[in-house]
């Protein structure tokens, strides 16, 4: 987990520096392809993106694995799982590729949430409270843009643009993956300490 969280902000840091005149302001997705229907590519910008998400799905679904082994616990494992498949999704089809782009950027943001949210259930506090907090801002924040969407109108939050926004979204769901995956090796750590 830890690698796959630091993979991930790393590879998005680096695309973003490498991408001309690129504003988070923009879509993170934007780092591998712009949507149709002119789509703007820029490498090496979108092979960094697209690669960072490839790796950060597939290491997501092994630690799902790990996980499962050790905790034992489905009600985390089966959200994690699809959340890795989300990730790798996003890696497989670019954001010039329609509808699969979307539906799995959604699928990784419904499923992040929803992971980091129930993952309060498998873990201590206070670090239980965190999992609600950073799931819960994540899906609030993505139900909040579904909601104006459909209503018509501007997000309170449309001054940091859609990549300000959907950084609300995904950003939570990062900064959990390594906490927890930290969690995770502190807690081994403890286990084989008593041992």
């Amino acid at each position: 987990m830890v690698l796959a969280g630091a993979t991930a902000f790393m590879g998005i840091i680096t695309a973003e520096v490498l991408y001309p005149g690129y504003s988070t302001r923009q879509d993170i997705s934007d780092l591998g392809s712009t949507m149709p229907p002119n789509p703007i590519i820029h490498e090496p910008s979108a092979t960094i993106f697209n690669s960072t998400m490839l790796l950060t799905g597939a290491l997501v679904l092994v630690a799902t694995y790990l996980v499962h082994r050790g905790l034992g616990r489905r009600v985390l494992t089966i959200p994690l799982a699809v959340f890795g498949v989300g990730i790798f999704g996003v890696g497989v089809f670019p954001g010039n590729v329609t509808p699969w782009h979307g539906l799995f950027a959604m699928v990784t943001f419904i499923s992040g949430g929803v992971t980091v949210v129930l993952s309060s259930k498998v873990v201590a506090r206070p670090f239980s409270y965190l999992c609600v907090l950073f799931g819960g801002t994540s899906l609030l924040v993505l139900t909040s843009v579904l909601v104006f969407g459909l209503a018509g109108s501007v997000h309170p939050l449309q001054f940091l643009g859609s990549g300000g926004i959907e950084r609300w979204v995904v950003y939570p769901l990062l900064v959990w993956i390594l906490a927890f995956g930290g969690y995770l090796l502190g807690d081994a750590a403890g286990d084989r300490a008593v041992e």
